[in-house]
């Protein structure tokens, strides 16, 4: 995975992840291959900013049931990064 924007699949909007935010962590979804040093070097390739922490979180999809039919929905891996004081990301600052 060398081009970072397929590291960062899209950000996790959430009541939890839009109060996490004051305190300058940002939660992105990720594939579940990609480790803490790319997620690392991702954002701070992609959003021009310095990140101090990252904490990763594996997600296991439910098992879900349409009548008779069940069904499981997908794994996925979620990223919370931490930046550096008085730095954040233009693209969440309108929620």
């Amino acid at each position: 995975m060398s081009n970072p924007r397929d590291i960062l699949i899209r950000p996790l909007i959430t009541e939890k992840t839009t109060s996490m935010m004051q305190d300058n962590k940002y939660t992105f979804v990720v594939p579940l291959t990609a480790n803490k040093i790319e997620i690392r070097q991702a954002v701070e390739q992609v959003f021009k900013v310095k990140v101090l922490d990252v904490n990763t979180i594996r997600v296991l999809g439910k098992f879900k049931r349409m009548g008779k039919t069940q069904g499981k929905r997908s794994d996925y891996k979620k990223a919370i990064v931490k930046l550096a004081p008085g730095q954040s990301i233009e693209f969440f600052e309108g929620l």
